[in-house]
């Protein structure tokens, strides 16, 4: 898989402007939405990405320093992405604790990027949530009745049989 062209599709796929910078030592996707600016650099193997990865990120943040000034509030959330295909070994804790490192940005590492589905779970961070519990219409109604046990029943089945809310609270009222 091209980690590179694929992670640009990914990310515009997520509503990220992109581009791919030649200036960098490594194959680099620049990315760009209304809140999150970053840079995401594809090495050749894991012990490429340990030995490289604070050049790299130094060197890019150089070569945009310009427009990073100018990104205004977005410039407190710039990601650097540092990722390869090679599986980590030995180097996978220090891959881990790149994350770790807070300074000048906020990091992704991953190795063994090497599936689309790698991808995405590499760049979560990046995209929003994509479940939501789903809950059908009898399940939710029942689900109800069974936490609203210090309302009176009759009170609770006119509210969720769509009785008007003076109905509901003449029954709640006369509970009293």
């Amino acid at each position: 898989m091209d980690v590179e062209m694929q992670a640009e599709i990914l990310l515009r796929q997520e509503g990220y402007r992109t581009w791919v910078s030649s200036s960098s030592p490594v194959p680099t996707v620049g990315f760009e939405n209304e809140t999150v600016l970053g840079f995401l650099h594809v090495f050749p193997d894991a012990g490429r990405l340990v030995d490289a990865w604070e050049n790299v990120q130094r060197v890019t943040l150089a070569r945009h320093q310009a427009a990073l000034r100018t990104a205004g509030a977005k410039a407190w959330n710039v990601y650097t992405v540092f990722l390869t295909a090679g599986q980590a070994g030995e180097l996978a804790g220090v891959i881990e604790r790149i994350e770790e490192d807070f300074s000048l940005t906020r990091k992704i590492a991953r190795s063994g990027v090497g599936t689309p589905t790698d991808l995405r779970r590499a760049l979560m961070p990046l995209t929003p949530l994509r479940t939501s519990p789903q809950i059908g219409r009898s399940d939710y109604f029942e689900r109800l009745r069974a936490r609203l046990t210090d309302i009176p029943a009759e009170a609770v089945s006119a509210f969720l049989g769509g009785e008007d809310e003076y109905s509901v609270a003449r029954i709640l009222a006369g509970a009293q």
